[in-house]
């Protein structure tokens, strides 16, 4: 697969001296689904601000679908990329969810003849047709976060960036939020940058990048990063759920792999149960 993002020797400060992102590189292939995984104040969201332009780099570069962020192509790099924010209130502009997903459409002149439609087939994709002359503010968290995500669809971006943008629900709406996204991911192609400090959500990803103090301390997929036990706790992260359970289980000598899905370990013991 071709990479849609490139980023090279990036740096970035907030204050001087005091670099927030230390010279990073990473590629992400089109189609994928990558995470940026990190503790707070990693340095993680500050890169999605910077692929979007919302913060300019002090050094690096950058490339979006193969044009490089700069301030003559920032528009045609924003053209390809839709970003889901942790709080969704500060998303909505419309004061019903028709008006807050016709506001993206209306900034790149679809004719409006067309936008009835288009609302409605991405609506209907994030299961919110029957709330289209709903205020936004009085919907559910996981609600919001579909009406954002309906927004962004409507544009037709090669890319999504979530940062943060399930911290705020509760399990039931991130679950929601998790399958809708890897569904547009596989239905779609549609490549995926997930950022989050939430280990079981990476699990689920084809490929990791871990951070710690603005810098990636380790890339690949999630099987071979989330069971490097030390390394993950050592930046104040857990290991996955699914891991801590199978290695307990083969310190009481059952003949078992080391798993961090909690699906593929459902269905080994299952396996082992029915065996017996």
């Amino acid at each position: 697969m071709e990479n849609i993002i490139e980023v090279k020797n990036l740096t970035f400060c907030y204050e001087e001296d005091v670099k927030t992102i230390d010279n990073i590189s990473f590629t992400i292939k089109k189609g994928s689904y990558t995470t940026i995984l990190g503790h707070n104040g990693s340095g993680k969201s500050t890169i999605a601000k910077l692929l979007m332009g919302l913060l300019e780099k002090n050094s690096g570069d950058i490339y979006i679908g193969g044009i490089e962020l700069t301030e003559n192509n920032l528009a045609k790099v924003r053209d390809q990329i839709g970003i889901v924010f942790q709080n969704p209130d500060n998303q909505f502009i419309g004061s019903t969810v028709r008006d807050d997903i016709a506001f993206g459409l209306e900034n790149n002149c679809v004719d409006p003849s067309l936008m009835d439609s288009i609302i409605e087939e991405y609506a209907a994709k994030v299961d919110m047709l029957d709330f289209l002359d709903h205020e936004p503010t009085k919907l559910s968290g996981g609600q919001k976060q579909r009406v954002a995500i309906a927004g962004i669809l409507a544009m037709s971006p090669s890319i999504i960036i979530l940062d943060e943008a399930t911290s705020m629900l509760d399990p039931k709406g991130r679950m929601e939020i998790n399958t809708l996204v890897h569904q547009l991911n596989k239905d779609k192609n549609m490549t995926i940058l997930s950022i989050t400090h939430d280990i079981e959500e990476a699990t689920l990803s084809d490929y990791v990048l871990l951070m710690s103090d603005g810098q990636i301390i380790d890339a690949g997929e999630p099987n071979e990063v989330l069971k490097k036990q030390q390394e993950i706790e050592d930046i104040a992260l857990d290991v996955p759920f699914a891991y801590k359970v199978s290695t307990g289980l083969q310190k009481l000598g059952i003949d078992i792999d080391t798993y961090i899905n909690k699906e593929k370990l459902v269905n080994t013991l299952c396996q082992l149960h029915s065996n017996k």
